[in-house]
């Protein structure tokens, strides 16, 4: 009888471990599920990248000085007074998750870097935090734009 107690309190401690193992809190705690939110927020004012995380290395200061607008028309500027990059923009719903799609037409360099489908993890009227999981290799950037 003993050991059928210590073989079920086993299996229960497994199955509880295996299911923290699997969530993802990121994805089900603070998920925004609603395009038009994102949309009437990002297209308030400019926005600057206060953090880009790349495969675990910071790259944030490849945006210093750059100042981001998001156009009610799709279309995206990212300036910083002497050059600009432009591109496309849009959010949309995908497998549950809202997304805000970036595309800069430059074709290397850091723009091209957050030219991604991004989950949106929060949002405030302020702050805009992103997670992109790399459908090739799994790896996991995150990009956080913040009010200008």
């Amino acid at each position: 009888m003993k050991k059928l107690k210590l073989i079920s309190i086993l299996s229960l401690l497994f199955v509880l471990n295996v299911a923290s193992m699997c969530s993802d809190d990121d994805d089900t705690s603070t998920q925004v599920s609603n395009p038009t939110e994102i949309t009437s927020t990002v297209t308030e004012g400019s926005w600057v990248v206060t953090l880009f995380k790349e495969d675990d290395v910071v790259q944030t200061s490849n945006y210093s000085g750059y100042s981001f607008t998001f156009d009610a028309d799709g279309s995206l500027s990212a300036t910083n007074g002497v050059t600009t990059q432009s591109g496309d923009w849009s959010t949309y719903t995908d497998s549950g998750y809202t997304k805000l799609d970036i595309m800069f037409t430059a074709i290397d360099g850091p723009f091209e870097e957050i030219s991604e489908d991004w989950n949106v993890i929060s949002k405030t009227a302020t702050k805009i935090e992103l997670k992109h999981v790399s459908g090739g290799d799994g790896s996991i950037d995150y990009l956080t734009l913040e009010k200008d």
